[in-house]
Parts: C-alpha cells; structure tokens; sequence
C-alpha cells in the first residue's frame, strides 16, 4: 500500500525538482544579464545590480499573498499562475531587447527592470509551493527534509549552467546587449511553457489545509512574539544577500577591464558558475549528515569558514594567480587560471549551501501553530538577495570590489552571532499548541 502510493507520488515529485530547476535558472539570469546591463546602459555597478533588485524585492510584496493563494487554490493551480506568470516576465525580459532601435535607451531599460520584477512574483509564488509540497510528498519527516535537500541540488544545478551559458554567448563580444543573449531567455521560457504543459496534466495531490479558525480572535501572540524567530529573519535576509553577492560582485569584479581584472567573459563565467556547483556539492553532503549535525553546529561550522574564506579573498594580492578546477558548460571539468582572491571567493559556495536550511530550522523552532505564518514571512526577506548585492555594488563604486565584501562581512559576522546566541528560544512561556 505505501509503495503503491510512493510510486504515485513519482511524477509530482519530479514536477517539484523541475520547478525547483526553474526557480534557480530564471533568478540566476539577473547575475549574468547585471553585467550585460552595466555595460549597455554605460552604468555603475548599483545599476547592474538594479534588475537583480527588482527580482528579489517582488519577493518583499508577494510572500504574504503567496501564502493565501496556495491556501486559497491550492498546489496545483498556484504553480500553474506561477509558471504563467514566469513565462510572462521572461518574455518582458526578452522584448526589453526589442522596444527600440537604440540599445542603450531608457524605454529599454525599464521593460528589462519590469520583466525581472515580474519574474521575481513568479519565483515567490514557486518557492511557496515547491518546499511544502515536496516535504508533504514525502510524508514530513527525514523523508520530507530529504527531498527537500534533494530539490536543492536541481536548484544548484540550474544556478550553475546560467552564469556559464551566459558567458559562452557572451565570451567573444566586447559590449553584449540583451538581445545578444536571447538564446538563454528562449531557454527559460521554453522551460516555462513545458512546465505549464506537464502540471496541467498531472495529477498533484492537495494536503487538506490545516483549520486554523480556534485562534483567529483574541490571540495577542504571533510569531512576531518570537525573539529568536525576529533575529532569524534578519539572518535569512542577511544570508540570502550573502549567496547572491558574493559571486555576483565576483563575476563584475572579474569582467571589469577598468577597475578590475579584465578577464575573459566565458573564463569569468565558468568561475563563478564554480560556485553555483560547489553549492551543489555542498548541498549534497549537507543531506548526508544533516541527521547526525544539528543546525546550530552546522551553521556556527559554515558561517566561520566563510568568513574566513572572504576575509583572505579581500587580503590576497591580485596578482598572484593559481590553476583552480572549474565545471565547464559542457560539463566537464578542466583547469582554470584565476587570482587566488577570486577562488576563495567561489570556495563560499561551500558554505552557503546549507545555510538556509539551518537558519530556518532554528529560528522555527518551538513556535508550534504559528509555524505557517512564520514561513510566509520567511519568503518576505528573500528580498535580502537583491538588496544586499546593490549595498555591494555601490561599495564597490565608491572604494573598490575588495573593500565591498565588508558588507559581506557584517553580513557573516551576524550569522555567527546568531549562530551562538540568538537562536535560542527566550519565550518558552507562549502557549503554541
């Protein structure tokens, strides 16, 4: 009977990790396209980084109304508005392209700025369906968290071919605009109209919404009430701009022929789509022994190698190179010459693999009933990837790439905290069941 209905749940749980493979391909596009931006509009580093803003803020207004789309219509019918959407907003993405005859005009800009807003709503409607749904489909439990930590590894995957196909459709141009790089977004948007196609005529099992009502009049608590689920959002928000900045800054600092290291464009974006794949591999082992590691060592153990790992990548000389392995868009593996500062950056993926995972878990824990609440809030801060990267650029345009990751910095030295001292649960007194 069991095995019956695990064979069952076979295509809904492919469905999942191929909207898990959407989510990362369809955000990692704004890292690659930022430097394409920069360099069309003739911008700074802050306006390259405005469109993976606008991807990420969408997250800010749409994490609430996510929640009660799903509780509303269900799994189903929430994933297939959310590809519809995502198709939409790749498509605005693509026309930015298209609406007039000079590349560099602001019509251009601000359809590109709408597209990646668009695509963000997308990506919160399908964050919001793909963790619960595959942890309900494989029945809560270590089961559940496994699948979860599977879904991840298709995330890291699409994460890691995005900066890489960008690089190669962009390695031999001098100045790539975003009609250059459509081949990518033609990509994303065929995912979309195949995902579309697949949900509608797939059967995805509903869980039966939990009821809720016994509590919605005169409790005086929330998960607000929580200071360790307060500090928790402040590090998911905080390690989310960590992920996202750390090789988005990279893969800039890399390109820049006038105040960074003018590297090749496919040879930078090999190197930063390094780190998308040691966030795979990260994920992986993270799988392996999440039962046996308790979060709090975990993100105590990742959170210290990281800081480590940013502050000797800020100290090390530029012009000391070493041949670092890299995962090329061919997926094979080769050697590539990079400075030793830029490896220990990619080395971060490490880290950042299990963060997310080990911040939730504890900052959720003990608040019981107002765990659902708590979750959509948590989708809120994602936002936290596109403002901490444009804080990063604007360092960056006012000292260097090197003194930006002391944003970085703050950043990691806040998960440590949190990591030592703020998860602990200091209002055990609210009743929660």
């Amino acid at each position: 009977m069991n095995s019956t209905r695990n064979r069952g749940n076979i295509l809904p749980i492919a469905i999942m990790f191929a909207l898990f493979f959407m989510i990362a391909f369809v955000t990692g596009l704004q890292t690659p396209l930022a430097d394409v931006v920069k360099g069309q509009f003739s911008g700074n580093n802050a306006l390259s980084m405005l469109g993976n803003l606008a991807n990420f803020i969408a997250y800010l207004f749409m994490g609430i109304p996510a929640g009660l789309l799903l509780q509303r219509i269900g799994y189903k019918k929430t994933a297939l508005v959310a590809v519809t959407v995502g198709f939409i907003g790749v498509s605005v993405t693509f026309l930015s392209g298209k609406v007039s005859e000079d590349p560099s005009h602001i019509s251009v800009f601000a359809t590109y700025l709408a597209g990646a807003l668009i695509s963000g709503f997308s990506m919160c409607l399908l964050n919001t369906v793909v963790n619960p749904m595959l942890n309900t489909l494989g029945g809560g439990g270590n089961r559940g968290n496994q699948l979860v930590q599977f879904g991840g590894v298709f995330n890291s995957v699409a994460a890691t071919i995005v900066p890489v196909t960008v690089g190669y459709l962009t390695g031999g141009m001098v100045n790539p605009t975003i009609s250059e790089v459509a081949p990518a977004l033609y990509m994303a948007m065929g995912i979309f109209a195949l995902a579309f196609m697949v949900i509608a005529f797939s059967r995805i099992p509903e869980p039966e919404q939990q009821k809720q009502t016994e509590r919605t009049t005169g409790d005086r608590h929330s998960a607000w009430s929580f200071r360790h689920f307060v500090l928790g959002i402040i590090a998911i928000f905080l390690y989310v701009g960590i992920e996202v900045g750390v090789p988005g800054t990279a893969l800039n600092w890399m390109k820049d022929s006038v105040n960074g290291l003018g590297m090749d464009a496919a040879a930078a974006g090999t190197i930063a789509g390094t780190y998308w794949f040691l966030m795979l591999i990260g994920r992986l082992i993270g799988g392996a022994v999440g039962a046996k590691v308790s979060s709090r060592t975990m993100l105590r153990t990742v959170s210290a190698v990281a800081l480590a790992f940013v502050l000797i990548a800020m100290l090390a000389p530029t012009d000391v190179s070493v041949m670092m392995p890299v995962f090329n868009s061919n997926l094979s593996f080769s050697l590539q010459e990079a400075p030793i500062g830029i490896m220990f950056l990619v080395l971060v993926g490490l880290c950042t693999s299990v963060m997310w995972g080990g911040i939730f878990n504890l900052a959720v824990e003990g608040l019981g009933r107002y765990t659902s609440a708590a979750s959509g809030i948590f989708m809120m801060m994602v936002c936290g990837g596109g403002i901490i990267p444009l804080v990063q650029g604007y360092v960056a345009d006012l000292a260097s790439y090197s003194a930006s990751y002391w944003v970085i910095v703050v950043c990691l030295a806040y998960l440590l905290f949190y990591a030592f001292a703020g998860y602990k649960n200091v209002n055990k007194d609210i009743i929660t069941n």
